[in-house]
């Protein structure tokens, strides 16, 4: 492989290959079997390809290794019509569906967990709600409660969950409390019902204990600081839904789980 090639340099011509393709990195990491995880890592340009991965991934992409190699070589910029029509109809398919009673009782958990902390105002509970999720996405690869969220200036925000909240409001699952914390409005939401633990698998409700050991004494601010550095926020474009995939371009300290071993496989 010529030295002037750089991992970097192999990982973007994977990644910008692959989109051409229309295929997802779950679609391409099957066909070539190998984890879905190391062929995040072999994008981001952290995990070298073996040349039978290569030669794989040649079939699967359609380009001579030749010219793949080559420091010219040429991306092509033209994209397909099918290819573009099947790529966009990939990314509709893959945007997340909020499963209501999931969500209804992470949220219980999450403020029933929290019960008796000041700080957990609507902010803080909004980053729980993140972290939550997008932790459990980048570990099982699957949604926790689907909910979307929107990058706004004090970090990641759970969308059209105002009509939810208001039901819960109504059927007295919830009692939402105006207060002031540390000289600042604060909107609380007190639990008062309990969370349905049938609702909820043991490595959900896992990933949200790890969540609220580690962040739910934090501040607002040290929270929406916090949440502006992990990168599924910092690859959005501001007012933009942020995509779950990007959990997986996450390095530490944000990154939940352990790619080293994974990358090393064969």
């Amino acid at each position: 492989m010529p030295d002037k090639l750089t991992k970097k340099d192999i990982g973007y011509r994977v990644t910008e290959l692959r989109k051409r393709k229309g295929l997802s990195q779950d679609d391409l990491a099957k066909k070539v079997h190998i984890s879905r995880s190391s062929l995040t890592q072999i994008e981001l340009g952290n995990r070298g390809v073996d040349v039978l991965e290569l030669h794989k991934l040649s079939l699967q992409l359609g380009f001579s290794l030749d010219e793949f190699l080559s420091p010219d070589f040429d991306l092509n910029p033209d994209f397909v019509e099918e290819e573009n029509a099947l790529l966009e109809k990939k990314e509709r398919i893959s945007v997340p569906k909020l499963h209501v009673e999931k969500f209804i009782n992470v949220l219980l958990y999450l403020l029933e967990r929290c019960a008796g902390k000041p700080n957990v105002g609507e902010t803080v509970l909004y980053k729980l709600l993140y972290f939550s999720d997008f932790n459990y996405y980048e570990l099982y690869e699957e949604h926790l409660t689907g909910a979307q969220y929107r990058k706004l200036p004090f970090g990641p925000v759970p969308q059209k969950l105002d009509n939810l909240i208001q039901q819960m409001i109504e059927k007295k699952q919830l009692q939402r409390v105006k207060s002031v914390y540390r000289g600042f409005p604060q909107t609380r939401y007190l639990p008062l019902v309990k969370a349905d633990l049938k609702v909820l698998k043991a490595s959900e409700a896992e990933v949200m204990d790890r969540v609220i050991e580690q962040m739910s004494d934090w501040s607002a601010s040290a929270i929406s600081e916090y949440s502006h550095k992990d990168m599924p926020w910092l690859a959005s474009k501001d007012g933009d839904i942020i995509n779950y995939e990007l959990a997986f371009y996450r390095e530490a300290p944000f990154s939940v789980r352990n790619y080293g071993e994974e990358a090393e496989a064969p």
